[in-house]
């Protein structure tokens, strides 16, 4: 199908757009409106930033021959700097689809989903706090007390602060390792071993480790013994000298180790940048948020610091005995 044909279908589908619809961009994740359809351009204007935009009509079509190229499926991650809106604009073509999971776009026989943003469900600056998730309050906490405290030289630090610091360190670090291992569960279903999976911020990719311990010491003892290899030299079973007696016969790691093999979740990369770009904007947002939020969400902080303040503070001897 020529160009030309999935170029206009798009210029309709952008044409029958509701007033006010949004689109997100599928790599950095900032909303966006069209603004004007042209025969030759699509005009976008951001929504954090008002920046308005002309995308190119030529450029499209790179796009999508790169699809064809790549036998209907194009890695977003070879998208040239400031590219990113094109796949979600051309994602309202009925046969193009954007995969934020797999970071693709492509081409489908049946219609595809697109990145319009459904304004019927909660705006992603609607914010509600999971039900039951102690690493939520626990970073929260920590999160205000690293703003109420100058944290550059922690020696200028008072004590009662370096141990509520310390206290909340190691109260998200704990919560989101095991918060962590529960989303690893899930993930081993949904990985390819050796296939990392790209997502916002990082990757993850499925791998094995691989662990060994000695069998019973009489049956290492015998194993060895039957292949030439006296007792005596291994009287006790130091897995140092089982690795050497292992080098010089033909026995296999089976004969004396058990040897046990886990899949397990790994991170596999991060993308500092788009954590960096990611924080910005949520800074961004906290700034321009109307001062009624700001105060809501100060005053929930310091619900959540009066509940643990037992468990973040300390009274020493002295204040005990007066």
């Amino acid at each position: 199908m020529p160009f030309s044909v999935s170029w206009h279908t798009l210029l309709d589908e952008l044409d029958g757009l509701p007033d006010g619809a949004e689109l997100t961009t599928p790599l950095s994740q900032d909303r966006f409106r069209i603004t004007d359809v042209q025969q030759h351009r699509v005009v976008v204007t951001f929504a954090r930033t008002g920046e308005q935009r002309p995308l190119q009509r030529d450029q499209f079509e790179t796009l999508y021959r790169r699809i064809q190229e790549a036998n209907g499926k194009f890695d977003l991650d070879r998208l040239p700097p400031d590219a990113d809106p094109y796949p979600a604009v051309l994602s309202l073509h009925p046969r193009f689809e954007v995969d934020e999971q797999t970071g693709t776009i492509t081409e489908q026989e049946n219609a595809t989903a697109t990145q319009l943003v459904d304004n019927d469900e909660p705006d992603e600056t609607d914010r509600v706090e999971p039900d039951g998730l102690d690493v939520y309050s626990d970073a929260l906490l920590l999160i205000d007390a690293l703003e109420r405290h100058d944290v550059s030289d922690l020696s200028e630090l008072e004590t009662d602060a370096l141990v509520n610091l310390y206290t909340l360190c190691s109260d998200v670090q704990r919560n989101a390792n095991e918060f962590r291992q529960n989303i690893a569960d899930v993930l081993l279903d949904r990985l390819h071993h050796d296939q990392p999976v790209h997502s916002q911020y990082g990757s993850v990719q499925r791998t094995s480790r691989r662990n060994r311990s000695l069998k019973d010491d009489e049956l290492v003892l015998n194993a060895f013994e039957a292949a030439g290899i006296e007792r005596e030299r291994l009287t006790t079973v130091d897995p140092n000298k089982v690795d050497e007696a292992l080098e010089v016969t033909e026995l296999s790691e089976s004969d004396v180790y058990e040897i046990d093999e886990s899949e397990y979740v790994r991170k596999a990369g991060v993308d500092e940048d788009r954590k960096e770009s990611r924080l910005q904007g949520l800074k961004d947002r906290l700034a321009a948020s109307d001062e009624d939020e700001t105060d809501d969400l100060r005053r929930e902080i310091e619900v959540l610091e009066d509940r643990i303040d037992d468990l973040t503070s300390f009274s020493t001897g002295t204040q005990i005995q007066s």
